[in-house]
Order: C-alpha cells, then structure tokens, then sequence
C-alpha cells in the first residue's frame, strides 16, 4: 500500500472519534514546527527520501506523509505523493505565496499566523493576500433578469421572447 494511502485511511476512516481527534491534534503540532523550521529559510530548497525528511523533522513516515500531502499544491514542483514510498526522493521547495494563501484557505490561522512570516511579508503584504484568497472564494451573483427586461444579447427583444425563451 502507497504511504499516502496508509495515511488517508489512518486519518480518515478512523471509527473512533476520540482517537482520530488526538491523532489529528498531535499532527498539527508536527506540522506546526515543520512550517516554522521551513519558514526560518524560505528560499532554500529542502530535499531527501521521505524517511529522511521524517527523521530530520523528529516526525513519523506516516505524519511526513500528511505534511507532503498537504504542502503539494504549494510546492514549486508537485511531488509523486500517490506513488510515493518510504525511499521516494521528495522536495519542499514551497511557493511562499500559494503557501501563504493555501494555509488562509485552509483557515489554518495557527499557519498563516506564525511568527515566522514576519520576516517573510510585512503586515500590509499578509493582509492583501489573506483579502485576495478570500475574495477568491466570493461568489458575485450578476443582477436578475426579468422575462419583460431586454435581453442581455442585444438582439432588442424582450428577455422572454429572447434567451429566456427555453430558460
């Protein structure tokens, strides 16, 4: 069985709440102080087999595991994660902006909080990203046509007579 599916089902499909709620609490913490290592050097790339990036960040295979299936969408270049194996060479090489943005989108605030962006974006620069990935998210709903407005085509009919003929 791939590691990533070992860990989706450990994670996942625990039956036992109080179980999956501490497995889940004892990752974030790993998570945590994985972020603030990596953060501390944004721009070097930090490279190794899944097993060794587990034993370099005091961690399991299978929470490093958690870790790269949700950093893969940040990564510069995404990681072989539903193949991967305990020896698979792995990258962390992170896009600091879709890291930032993918952890508000997450509502991981003990993320996107960390001290360690202070050093990486001022205040200013955090804020417009945490506004753009919200408003990302915003769905604008365009005004309501009528049957008896015209239609939005052009074509000089009504809306009903119009497009709105099999609408």
């Amino acid at each position: 069985m791939a590691l990533l599916d070992a860990w989706r089902e450990k994670a996942y499909q625990e039956p036992d709440k109080v179980k999956m709620s501490k497995l889940w609490q004892a990752y974030f913490l790993k998570e945590k102080e994985i972020y603030q290592e990596l953060l501390k050097n944004p721009d070097e790339e930090v490279k190794g087999t899944v097993k060794e990036l587990a034993e370099k960040y005091n961690t399991t295979i299978s929470y490093m595991t958690g870790f790269l299936d949700g950093i893969q969408e940040s990564l510069v270049t995404e990681n072989p994660i539903e193949t991967m194996e305990a020896d698979t060479e792995v990258s962390l090489k992170f896009d600091k902006e879709k890291l930032y943005m993918n952890m508000v989108a997450a509502d991981a605030d003990w993320l996107y909080g960390l001290e360690e962006w202070d050093a990486i974006y001022d205040e200013a620069t955090r804020a417009e990203l945490y506004k753009r990935q919200k408003s990302s998210t915003t769905i604008i709903k365009g005004d309501r046509v009528y049957p008896n407005d015209p239609c939005p085509c052009g074509s000089g009919k009504k809306y009903k007579k119009c497009c709105g003929k099999n609408a």
